[in-house]
């Protein structure tokens, strides 16, 4: 019997999805602020004088190998489980071209044979599936052809671990475990997305486009052929998507007929499939508690409020009820691998046969190789055509396909975002990129770092450096010639948000020792090591940070003894956002929160309503739906996308200066105002933009300083605001809504405000009107951007081909940084990445690949502290335009450049320009051969 006491019971956050009663709890929690009680996270030590954090507020608990992840976790340190752990492996198919018949278990023998045996008729007797975004068959039934490579057959469980491991062992490796029955090939299946994007600017970069996506629209196929997109037929003053094709028509003929003063150049591109390699195998643990109708999962997810809605909907659909769900959502790493993974659905589905048993479900390294979400495998075709006297480019066209693997997951986005980023940096007068998402037999891909920008702005690095070298032109000045200045339109035709910066970037690139250095450099390095030869490289791009359907809650409140407590809707997926956010507190309530608490999907106290697709509703529908006062067009986003800096932070910050204005300004000032004559305030002008947080607390004007517990207790004596929720939405630009606080009516950028009075309950605020951006905002795909360039020198030998990096150098603009100590882990770590997917890191998309469960670290070349410079690396970040600068998203920018540039390295070293991903030494050979 679950051991859900009444106590406990105060301390989950609770809700109803789908007839299932949902609480929420944080891992190892007796009570709801466990994770500081037990120093599992701990009070950020802030130095009020320099307003920097001394360390992580996790970082404690990590240095001491404290359970802090879910793949640590085991029914003895849940208290409330049964105290035995169970655990299950799952089969696979390793081949997709002939159809399942079924398993054989002979090898384990009588003793070895699972206590429990799950296949696809289970599944189906019980009524248990996924949800519809991750495709059909769980489990594959006999019969069918294998969709992809690691297609999943049955579940094997073990009710103690020695049977289980000497099972697992004894079956792993032996395909002879999968029967086959005839062949089929594998299947053919329509792309999972086909997006176009075509924009004729005007006369000026400023001038009014003839024709583009936000004014018009993008072009979507008007059918297929041969399982690839047939585009409308193009016809001058036709409907809106004739009208596009026409000119991308026009743009065909310029190509393929230039003018003498036109330069062409033309190439084909690859990026190749990676494994994320997150440290954090994908995992669950959990139990079904058949007497109270429970189910208990801790799961490591980048998407918590999406389990906390989709799994009680998967559950509901059961033929055996469940009446209770109680998700343990913990940290996790996975740079974007744990978005949308289908693993927390097939844990909860293993958990349910589990006859009373908590059943632990992870990964090992092979089986994390063979179904952990990639990074897509891109096929690109690029051509540009530039004005030979003015080195200005006038057309980039695009066309690129991308590996989707078996399942869709987001391969839609990516290939979208792949189109989109194509352009890098650049003003781009007429643009055509078009992208296809494939179906094909491989692995999954799905959202990872770079999510298709990655692949499409390295190549375009790559063209850059191609095109200068035809044109006789200086690298960085011809990138300068054409780079995207402020108020310049994208490829879609939207007006990027605020300053573009990227011109200072390649400002400061051209002016670096590494780069006015590099002739005379390698004239004496290659004088002085025969055999070897030296290059420098540089790339630069600026990448979109977010979605288009940014959403998140904040709370922030204060207690009556001083104590400052953040609650936010974001999970923790490596990226230091739990400290980040408890920073983001301090700008307007003087210090980072004493608590913060993160992955919270209970949010009662404001009950948002999303009812429509953010991406796809109709204008009217927004219209319509934006009448009820509590609507929004999303309720909760995963953390992804570098997200956290940008769109979660902006919750967090107009939380807190809102309690700061409502509350803590108020307080202040009835303390300064105490007293015969009006007090010390009544001498001097007190205004609230002359409030300042300084050592001790808050003054203003020469006011005396008040503490922050001074303040605190102050405001609950008055019955002050002391408690403030705020949800956000961002299209490519923030919504905006009317509230009445306190008799006064305020616009705020936010759609939804909760309020607590004293220490009474939280009240939701109607708000009086609401200002959605307009559905055609998608149109322009991304408005939000960061930049960053790299220098890359090196050395290539040409018997062995190696690659040696001898030192790298980045640029960097990312607003103003609230933990400048997480941006420049972000900024290293993002290089090492980068490094790898450009020299080492390679998976085989199918037979011979990771699908078949053989493929570990032994095989997969990740980049080492010695293949990444790590001791010569140095780094500039641009100072903010002022204090007021938002923060930006940059943890997936920031492994881009170093990519092209290191390719570009290698061709001036060598002389050879590479278009396909990796460049191993092999390939290097075979130029001096």
């Amino acid at each position: 019997m679950s051991q859900l006491n009444q106590s406990r019971r105060n301390f989950l956050r609770k809700t109803v999805v789908a007839g299932i009663t949902v609480y929420l709890a944080p891992l190892n929690s007796h009570a709801y602020n466990a994770l500081f009680e037990e120093k599992i996270l701990e009070a950020p030590i802030w130095d009020p004088n320099t307003k920097r954090i001394l360390h992580r507020i996790d970082a404690r608990s990590k240095a001491l190998g404290k359970k802090v992840f879910a793949y640590d976790i085991r029914a003895v340190d849940m208290p409330h489980w049964p105290q035995k752990q169970a655990h299950a492996f799952i089969l696979r198919a390793t081949r997709a071209d002939r159809i399942f018949e079924g398993i054989d278990l002979s090898r384990l023998g009588e003793e070895l044979q699972p206590d429990r045996l799950v296949t696809a008729a289970d599944l189906a007797k019980d009524g248990i599936a996924f949800p519809a975004f991750y495709g059909d068959d769980m489990l594959l039934p006999a019969g069918k052809t294998p969709a992809y490579l690691g297609h999943a057959v049955a579940v094997l469980i073990y009710h103690d671990f020695a049977r289980f491991r000497f099972a697992k062992n004894a079956i792993q490796f032996h395909p002879d475990a999968i029967r086959y029955g005839a062949e089929t090939g594998p299947l053919e299946r329509d792309p999972w997305a086909s997006f176009r994007y075509v924009r004729i600017g005007g006369d000026t970069p400023f001038d009014d486009d003839t024709f583009s996506s936000l004014k018009d629209m993008p072009i979507f196929p008007a059918g297929l052929r041969k399982r690839l997109p047939v585009w409308p037929e193009g016809k001058e003053g036709g409907k809106l998507d004739e009208e596009g094709m026409y000119h991308a028509q026009q743009i065909d003929n310029e190509i393929n007929n230039p003018a003498d003063r036109i330069e062409v150049l033309s190439a084909d591109y690859s990026s190749q499939s990676i494994d994320t390699a997150a440290m954090e195998a994908d995992n669950t643990n959990g139990w079904f508690d058949q007497a109270s109708q429970t189910l208990h999962m801790v799961i490591p997810t980048q998407s918590p409020p999406e389990l906390a809605d989709e799994i009680p909907k998967m559950l509901a659909k059961m033929h055996t009820p469940i009446k209770r769900l109680v998700l343990h959502p913990c940290y996790t790493v996975g740079y974007g691998s744990k978005d949308h993974s289908s693993f927390p659905f097939v844990g909860t589905m293993v958990a349910i046969y589990g006859d009373g048993h908590p059943v632990r479900l992870a990964n090992d390294r092979y089986e994390q190789f063979q179904t952990s979400i990639k990074r897509h495998a891109f096929d690109i075709s690029y051509s540009m055509t530039v004005n030979k006297e003015s080195g200005k480019i006038d057309i980039f066209r695009g066309y690129m396909t991308g590996n989707g693997g078996g399942r869709c997951n987001f391969t839609p986005s990516v290939v979208m975002v792949a189109a989109t980023a194509a352009q890098s940096i650049y003003y781009i007068p007429r643009s055509d990129f078009a992208s296809v998402g494939l179906a094909t037999r491989a692995i999954d891909a799905g959202s990872a770092r770079g999510y298709g920008t990655l692949q499409s702005m390295a190549a375009t690095e790559m063209m850059m450096d191609e095109m200068a070298a035809r044109l006789r032109l200086d690298p960085i000045d011809f990138r300068k010639r054409n780079v995207l200045k402020s108020g310049m339109k994208n490829t879609q035709g939207a007006i990027p948000a605020g300053a573009i910066r990227a011109d200072e970037i390649l400002d400061l690139a051209a002016k670096h020792d590494l780069w006015t250095g590099r002739i005379s450099r390698k004239a004496e390095f290659e004088s002085r090591y025969p055999g070897k030869r030296y290059g420098v490289g540089f790339a630069c791009v600026q990448k979109d940070f977010g979605t288009g359907a940014e959403t998140s809650f904040a709370r922030v409140e204060i207690t009556a003894d001083g104590k400052l407590v953040l609650n936010h809707s974001g999970a923790e997926m490596g990226t230091g956002m739990t400290t980040s956010q408890a920073v983001v507190c301090a700008q307007w309530l003087g210090k980072p929160a004493d608590e913060a608490h993160f992955s919270v999907t209970d949010w009662d106290m404001l009950p948002m309503v999303a009812t429509a697709d953010p991406y796809m509703m109709p204008q009217e529908d927004q219209d319509k739906f934006s009448a009820d006062p509590f609507w929004t067009p999303s309720y909760c986003s995963p953390s992804s996308a570098s997200n956290s800096a940008f769109y979660f932070s902006h919750t967090t910050r107009e939380a807190s200066r809102l309690l700061f204005e409502q509350s803590l300004w108020p307080a202040a000032l009835s303390i300064w105002k105490t007293g015969i004559g009006g007090g010390q305030a009544a001498p001097l002008v007190v205004r609230r933009e002359d409030a300042r947080w300084v050592a001790g607390g808050l003054t203003a004007a020469g006011m005396q300083i008040l503490p922050f517990a001074t303040l605190a207790k102050k405001a609950h004596e008055l019955g002050l605001i002391t408690g403030v929720v705020v949800h956000s939405f961002n299209r490519w630009q923030w919504a905006e809504a009317d509230f009445t606080v306190n008799a006064s009516q305020m616009r705020l950028p936010i759609d939804g405000l909760a309020l607590r009075m004293g220490n009474g309950t939280y009240q939701a605020i109607a708000r009086d009107r609401v200002y959605y951006p307009p559905m055609q905002r998608n149109n322009a795909a991304v408005t939000y951007y960061s930049a960053v360039g790299t220098l890359v020198a090196l050395s290539v030998d040409t018997g062995t081909g190696k690659v040696e990096l001898l030192n790298h150098h980045s640029f960097m603009e990312c607003g103003n940084l609230i933990v400048p100590e997480l941006v420049s882990g972000q900024l290293q770590g993002g290089i090492a990445m980068g490094i790898g997917h450009a020299l080492h890191e390679y998976l085989p998309l199918y037979e011979d690949g990771p699908g078949d469960g053989t493929w570990n670290f032994n095989r997969y070349r990740l980049p080492r502290a010695s293949d990444v410079a790590v001791w010569q690396q140095t780094g500039d970040i641009l100072p903010p335009l002022s204090e007021t600068d938002p923060p930006k998203g940059m943890a997936e920018v920031v492994m881009i450049p170093v990519v092209a540039a290191i390719i570009n390295a290698i061709a001036h070293a060598s002389g050879h320009y590479f278009h396909h991903l990796p460049v191993r030494a092999e390939n290097i050979k075979e130029v001096f051969q």
